[in-house]
């Protein structure tokens, strides 16, 4: 466990806490487009929430503090470990709603980590939004879903999305999402590797590949038709057939070992497998809850991933759960 407090002006007004929490996130398509002026690639990208969640719990408190627990945090994940301060987007969440409500960042932030960091789930979205819910809720805000969306996109690309929850299409950033009707569940095992996988460093390496003109320049990106119309109403191999991400090849390229890693789970018996998002989790789409469970059990022990989570989606975004 770790915290830290940082002190500020600022009336306290009763006392009592509130829960709130939202969902990792899987890929199911992922193109990325040439890198803009801005810094930032155009995205088309599909977002599936997935049952793995990060809770924040806030109680008022004078000025702002944050204590993490769980996945990625305390002394043994070493550099790695999930920030304390304003580095962390939950800090920053805190701050951007008490700015823009004209209340004082008082609270304290209680971060519980099920989704772990840096690995191409939007676990540090998915904290900041259930902390955007959060300190609605707390501070009276009263803020919109609408004035929530807006926040959550000056925070992060992904943000948008762990606050919406459910399927949707992302275009831009990410962050400007259409939401898509999925009429079936969807079963994955994601497979959890020891050690992180920065995402800019992903990007970095898919512009390195670009350039020396070993991958496609990105001007023409996937067609998003197919995944949309196999999560609408298509049978787990059409999604099989479906899943499409332009970062696993630089994912891979960083990480080989992942290349084994997803063939022993479509060996295991996953549909197919795919790197999410940046990575490095392995998201292995499985053909139902029996079938999640079985490979679930089957990857456990193969030896290639730090720990596996069966899940399924779609789930609801960022919501109060207390």
């Amino acid at each position: 466990m770790s915290n830290a407090t940082a002190g500020g002006p600022g009336r306290l007004a009763g006392n009592g806490a509130v829960t709130a929490r939202a969902p990792a996130k899987v890929n199911v398509h992922l193109g990325v487009g040439p890198l803009r002026a801005d810094g930032f690639h155009e995205l088309e990208t599909v977002f599936l929430a997935v049952s793995l969640f990060d809770t924040v719990t806030v109680r008022r408190a004078e000025g702002l503090s944050l204590t993490v627990r769980g996945e990625g945090t305390g002394s043994s994940a070493g550099p790695a470990s999930v920030p304390i301060d304003r580095r962390n987007l939950v800090w920053q969440a805190a701050e951007l709603l008490a700015r823009h409500a004209g209340v004082a960042a008082d609270a304290h932030l209680t971060v519980d980590k099920s989704i772990p960091a840096a690995a191409g789930l939007a676990g540090g979205s998915a904290d900041a939004a259930a902390t955007l819910v959060a300190l609605d809720a707390l501070w009276g805000t009263r803020a919109t879903r609408g004035d929530l969306a807006a926040l959550a996109a000056v925070l992060g690309s992904d943000v948008p999305f762990s606050l919406l929850g459910g399927v949707a299409l992302g275009t831009g950033r990410g962050e400007r999402l259409t939401p898509v009707l999925a009429r079936r569940r969807w079963d994955w095992v994601l497979g959890i590797a020891g050690e992180g996988l920065s995402t800019p460093t992903v990007y970095g390496e898919l512009d390195a590949q670009r350039a020396a003109g070993t991958l496609p320049d990105g001007e023409l990106m996937a067609a998003t038709g197919p995944v949309l119309a196999a999560l609408h109403s298509g049978p787990a191999s059409a999604l099989a057939a479906a899943l499409h991400n332009d970062l696993q090849a630089p994912a891979l390229r960083l990480r080989p070992e992942l290349d084994r890693a997803m063939r022993v789970a479509t060996e295991a018996g996953a549909r197919a497998a795919l790197v999410s998002g940046s990575g490095p989790t392995v998201a292995a789409l499985a053909e139902d809850e029996d079938g999640a469970v079985r490979l679930a059990d089957e990857l456990a022990g193969a030896g290639v991933f730090r720990t596996v989570r069966a899940v399924h989606g779609p789930v609801h975004g960022a919501r109060l759960v207390g």
